[in-house]
């Protein structure tokens, strides 16, 4: 089997929803399966921790869930135009990865939520996409050929779904926003079986 490792932070559940979308286009491909984690979030008490194992949703990420995936979906909220600490976090935590080069060649794509439509979405997904390239990974956007890309009013760029969750972050995760991280799922899940 083909795995794909759906990795995400999400605050407020927007991301997950996302993560869920990528993981079923994922899924669509014979051969392939998805892999859901989450990372913890970080606190700026230095005592705070979290618990081993969440209370509830994906479990957390390993650097193993990295090594052993044949592709990674990354995903985060915006943080001011950049991904969310907790997802820094933790790709800051990759050094050995990269030294023993086990990430070099393997397909990744981003995706993210904002509150607001020019809330820094291609911003975020091209931080996300700086250390991906730097471990090696081949990083794929959506290609134009997903119509999608072409009339949405809310979220989705070229170089990765993304979701605009509005102030309250109750906006509908809407059939654009959901038909393009399915795509983005599927996509990798192709290309890691080519490249395999």
């Amino acid at each position: 089997m083909t795995t794909i490792l759906v990795l995400y932070y999400s605050r407020y559940g927007a991301v997950k929803q996302m993560a869920q979308h990528i993981a079923r286009g994922v899924e669509s491909v014979p051969g392939a399966e998805a892999r859901i984690r989450t990372v913890p979030p970080v606190s700026p008490t230095t005592e705070a921790s979290e618990p081993a194992v969440p209370e509830s949703g994906a479990p957390y990420a390993t650097l193993d869930d990295l090594k052993e995936c044949d592709g990674l979906a990354l995903g985060s909220p915006t943080r001011f135009g950049n991904m969310a600490a907790p997802l820094k976090y933790f790709l800051d935590t990759t050094s050995r990865l990269w030294l023993s080069g086990d990430l070099i060649g393997k397909p990744a794509g981003v995706f993210s939520s904002t509150s607001s439509l020019h809330g820094g979405q291609e911003t975020t997904l091209i931080s996300m996409m700086l250390p991906l390239i730097h471990l090696g990974f081949i990083v794929l956007g959506i290609p134009y050929s997903e119509s999608d890309l072409n009339t949405t009013t809310t979220g989705g760029t070229p170089y990765g779904p993304t979701h605009v969750a509005g102030m309250s972050g109750k906006n509908i995760f809407n059939e654009e926003e959901q038909r393009l991280c399915f795509a983005l799922g599927k996509r990798l899940a192709e290309t890691a079986l080519k490249l395999k």
